[in-house]
């Protein structure tokens, strides 16, 4: 199976070879038709601690590294 590969913005740093991305997605209400965005964070890591706060960042799901951690921040293209 695949893993999962997410794009959204670095929202904190301040963790050694940790970054905390916040993905947003967007779905429409099933009742009200209506488009409605919800976000998430998710812990990542980021081996070089190469990211900082606003950049966009794509993750891909990995092994689990710590107690929060099964993300890890993919390199810049």
């Amino acid at each position: 199976m695949p893993k999962r590969i997410l794009q959204g913005v670095v929202v904190s740093d301040k963790q050694d070879k940790t970054v905390v991305v916040k993905v947003e997605r967007r779905f429409t209400h099933p009742l009200f038709k209506k488009t409605v965005r919800r976000t998430k964070n998710y812990h990542a890591h980021d081996e070089a601690n190469l990211f900082k706060v606003g950049d966009t960042v794509d993750i891909q799901e990995g092994r689990p590294i710590s107690k929060l951690k099964r993300w890890v921040v993919l390199p810049k293209a």
